[in-house]
């Protein structure tokens, strides 16, 4: 079986609903990135933070995986498939993905400030005073502006022995997982789709949205 990789950006969840980074309308546009998406902010005002993944995490609940989502798990189903995102939503998981990887961290899941263990969000809501059984305040198990990203040599790993990488709603432009494309040494098909792609040589190139391309794509790659 073939590997098939999929990478991941906000463009995928929009379609679904939620808001990006650049959204006009967006809940970004409302805060400033520096006072809610590094761990300084958190340490300064830690319930600004809290209060504004609770906002994205609420968001989350009221959408659904759309159908590029669902089509790609067509794919499991003849290739060794893997996705790779940088979103932290689940709506891979909720569509019935069996293998993702998020390199920026779940909404979903909050880890303790004393030693990192993830714990999954119990309600909805992460509030001043959730502490993990050490007594350590817990934060949103995201990646913020600074920080490492845990599962970037991972991903690596298996974007290196990808017969075939999709890259799907994202600008590439986020640093260092825009450098995904540059270890598909053993590619034999690189497939960008995005409303405003950038243009690469040797790769494929869709443009428009993943709704209305990732059907499509997928028939193809199974027929």
């Amino acid at each position: 079986m073939k590997n098939i990789v999929v990478f991941t950006g906000a463009g995928i969840s929009a379609e679904s609903g939620l808001s990006t980074f650049r959204d006009s309308n967006g809940l970004w546009k409302k805060y400033k990135i520096e006072d809610v998406a590094t761990f300084g902010a958190f340490i300064k005002n830690p319930r600004l933070v809290l209060n504004f993944y609770n906002l994205r995490r609420k968001q989350l609940l009221k959408v659904e995986p759309n159908i590029a989502h669902i089509s790609l798990n067509e794919l499991q189903y003849k290739f060794n498939l893997t996705i790779v995102t940088q979103n932290i939503d689940d709506l891979h998981e909720r569509s019935g993905t069996k293998n993702v990887i998020h390199l920026h961290g779940k909404l979903t899941e909050s880890k303790s400030i004393i030693d990192n263990k993830i714990y999954d969000i119990v309600g909805g809501e992460l509030n001043v005073g959730d502490y993990c059984k050490k007594g350590g305040q817990l934060r949103p198990n995201v990646v913020w502006f600074g920080e490492a990203v845990p599962n970037m040599d991972l991903a690596i790993e298996v974007v290196r022995k990808a017969s075939i990488l999709i890259i799907i709603g994202t600008s590439l432009q986020v640093y260092p997982a825009a450098t995904i494309i540059d270890y598909a040494i053993n590619a034999e098909r690189i497939i960008l789709v995005d409303t405003n792609p950038s243009i690469y040589k040797g790769i494929e190139v869709f443009k428009g949205k993943a709704t209305e391309i990732i059907p499509d794509l997928v028939r193809g790659l199974l027929s």
